[in-house]
């Protein structure tokens, strides 16, 4: 049975994304050419996968059992055609990273240059978003993420600063007509600039000095999407609508030129950095494994302590 490799892999894709837009998403390759891969592979089995309509796309029971038997072996079969690539000079292939926002912006411009300098023959993909997928289920090879967010049974590496603090800024022109706080408490006074979760839980602010800890939900007229929509947040708060709380490397520039003023600094929360963790298998493709010993190597030289 002639059964191409591709077709199966973009089957895959989509059982384990749950439809062909999320497996297009994650994966890189459109929703029609899934679809096409999906389609060729039943008419060669001669028998149904997945049961589709508008709304959804669910496995059947044929479709679950191939799912069982053929991931596996899949991975096998990428493993054992990637070790080919440790006996070339420069490992070649293509690195998907699922990272946050936030990893987007503040740690990956400082490892990416110098990481596609050394290795000119991987291509790296990114997929930025704050839903916290599951790395593999997604066609990635390797995410970012928090000490928190870590899921088991898999490998994590420091990568990016190692301590990293909440900060809240708010614009001159707002302070000259609200009042700087001097407390915690008072910001139940103002106007807050909301962050969403793509749970849809609300981000709580919070606050520690001297072992007193002070957490609340803020309260304002402007929420925003934690991740895509962060930016506008920050132009908000510096346009004069509110306080904003972030990652106190992503607001330090506009702290820099003055567009931005700390404040209740004292009462910043401090946490651990990121984590680049991957699958604990023996054999990683030669791109992340290219990648993991880059950090490794240069985290420290790019982060300092």
């Amino acid at each position: 049975m002639n059964i191409d490799l591709n077709d199966l892999q973009a089957f895959l894709i989509v059982a384990k994304a749950g439809g062909f837009r999320d497996g297009a998403r994650c994966s890189g390759v459109s929703a029609s050419r899934l679809s096409d891969a999906v389609r060729r592979l039943e008419a060669h089995l001669e028998v149904r996968l997945l049961n589709r309509n508008t709304r959804s796309v669910v496995l059947t029971d044929a479709g679950q059992q191939l799912v069982l038997r053929v991931s596996p072996a899949l991975l096998e079969v990428s493993a054992a055609l990637d070790v080919v690539n440790q006996f070339r000079d420069y490992p070649a292939g293509t690195l998907r990273l699922n990272v946050p926002v936030v990893a987007a912006r503040l740690v990956l411009p400082r490892i990416l240059p110098g990481f596609l300098d050394s290795y000119p023959r991987i291509q790296v993909q990114i997929i930025a978003e704050d839903s916290f997928v599951d790395v593999l289920a997604s066609g990635c090879d390797a995410g970012i993420r928090y000490e928190e967010r870590l899921e088991q049974d898999m490998v994590a590496i420091p990568i990016g600063p190692r301590v990293q603090r909440f900060a809240v800024a708010a614009s001159p022109a707002y302070l000259e007509r609200h009042g700087l706080p001097r407390d915690p408490n008072d910001l139940l006074e103002h106007a807050c600039i909301r962050g969403r979760f793509a749970s849809g839980a609300i981000a709580l602010w919070e606050f520690e000095r001297d072992g007193q800890v002070i957490q609340f939900e803020p309260k304002g007229p402007l929420e925003v999407r934690i991740g895509g929509a962060t930016d506008l947040a920050v132009e908000m708060a510096i346009a004069g609508s509110g306080l904003t709380m972030l990652f106190e490397d992503w607001l330090q520039p506009y702290f820099d030129d003055g567009r931005l003023v700390p404040v209740l600094e004292p009462w910043w929360v401090s946490f651990s950095g990121p984590f680049l963790y991957y699958p604990g298998r023996r054999l990683l493709p030669a791109p992340l494994r290219a990648f993991v010993d880059y950090v490794r190597d240069k985290r420290q030289e790019l982060f300092p302590d």
